[in-house]
């Protein structure tokens, strides 16, 4: 990697068929409904290099909730750390919705269906292909690349008052940065806004967009008053509650400080589409730490960036997680999750832009193929977001 004067720092990545950059190689295999996951975890069992990422939905979903798994699913297949995918379902109708959205990225993806199989026969015939697959996809060859026009997402997790005050500023910075150079930087976590909303709100230029941001915000907070119920210990959860964080508002000022300080130029319903073409991009998102990773992730993010006051320990199966934290007791506790230690900050040793410069420096090396620790600790977190009740 470099960074020469005027110009752009470049990595050694993965340049996809439609042009987007990937930083990770992965053989997906993609089960599109619950009764689907077993063969996809036994295709994984047998061909070394391949993914599986089981989840628990699929059956009997309908509108918009089905519609945004079959999102979610094709995202991740469609993901620029994704070489290629195998998509396996009960029946080959819903499955090949998901392979075809995959397969105008121009990647190679295949489908096979258990009904009328079994899961014996499916298993074989997904494992011969996805063989090849992985062997096809260990020939391709990094390339060097600009650091620009490539898709990044930002989340807090376990955060408390170290949060706040460092971590979360150290990744503004990083959060600039980024930008400035012409990459995309998601955001979410939109219950967790709460009580800093306007200030978000405030830094959407464009009159439309911010209307879409308010209208969002309001129907996600009128989904939860409609409950009736307490959310203390939900939200602020209780490892916020322990680090200190007394109210969502206390927590909300503290979490957009890892915005940065530049204009939000993208706003994003849970079914938009989110533009390679640079800025700060408000998504909406769960604030549970895999729902919103898996949301990112089906958006095009190849690394995520989270940081962790009380110790948050999520991954993800095809992108890189890496975690930040300024709290030095965690840092030593959990010393093993932590990617980068800024707890000098909140000591006043380093400065913000020096702590900043660490992340992104960091980042710069896991882009370039170092794991993070999620990664190899096996955190495969993959949690697609449910709307509401199947039928």
């Amino acid at each position: 990697m470099s960074d020469v004067a005027g110009k752009y720092p470049t990595i050694k990545a993965y340049i996809r068929p439609d042009g987007s950059v990937g930083v990770r190689n992965h053989v997906a295999i993609i089960p599109i409904d619950d009764l689907s996951n077993t063969a996809a975890l036994g295709v994984a069992k047998l061909i070394r290099g391949t993914v599986a990422i089981p989840h628990p939905y699929g059956r009997l979903q309908f509108g918009r909730d089905l519609n945004l798994l079959f999102h979610v699913l094709s995202g991740t297949g469609a993901n620029p750390n994704v070489y290629g995918a195998i998509v396996i379902g009960i029946e080959d109708n819903w499955a090949n919705k998901v392979a075809d959205v995959i397969a105008k990225t121009g990647k190679p993806v295949y489908v096979f269906s258990i009904e009328g199989n079994g899961d014996l026969k499916t298993i074989e015939a997904a494992a011969r292909k996805a063989k090849e697959l992985v062997q096809d996809a260990g020939e391709q060859q990094r390339t060097e690349v600009d650091l620009t026009g490539i898709v990044f997402s930002i989340k807090c997790g376990e955060s408390d008052t170290t949060s706040g005050l460092a971590s979360n500023p150290a990744l503004g910075h990083t959060v600039d940065k980024l930008v400035d150079l012409g990459n995309t930087v998601m955001f979410g976590e939109t219950s967790e806004l709460t009580g800093a909303e306007d200030i978000v709100a405030s830094r959407i230029k464009d009159p439309e967009l911010r209307s879409k941001f308010m209208r969002i915000y309001n129907e996600y907070v009128e989904v939860i008053e409609r409950e009736g119920v307490d959310l203390l210990g939900s939200q602020p959860t209780e490892g916020n509650i322990k680090g200190g964080l007394s109210t969502i508002e206390e927590k909300a000022l503290g979490n957009i400080q890892k915005l940065g300080t530049r204009p939000i130029t993208c706003v994003a319903d849970y079914l938009d589409p989110v533009p390679r073409n640079g800025g700060l991009c408000f998504v909406n998102t769960s604030s549970a730490a895999a729902e919103a990773v898996t949301l990112f992730a089906a958006k095009g993010s190849v690394l995520h960036f989270f940081t962790t006051g009380q110790g948050n320990v999520v991954g993800h199966p095809i992108i890189p997680v890496i975690k930040i934290s300024a709290n030095p007791k965690t840092v030593k506790a959990m010393g093993e999750h932590i990617d980068v230690d800024v707890s000098d900050l909140l000591e006043l040793k380093v400065s913000l832009q020096e702590a900043g410069d660490r992340i992104f420096n960091y980042a710069l090396r896991v882009m370039n193929g170092r794991l993070t620790a999620a990664e190899a600790l096996q955190h495969d977190e993959f949690s697609p977001i449910k709307l509401y009740v199947s039928a």
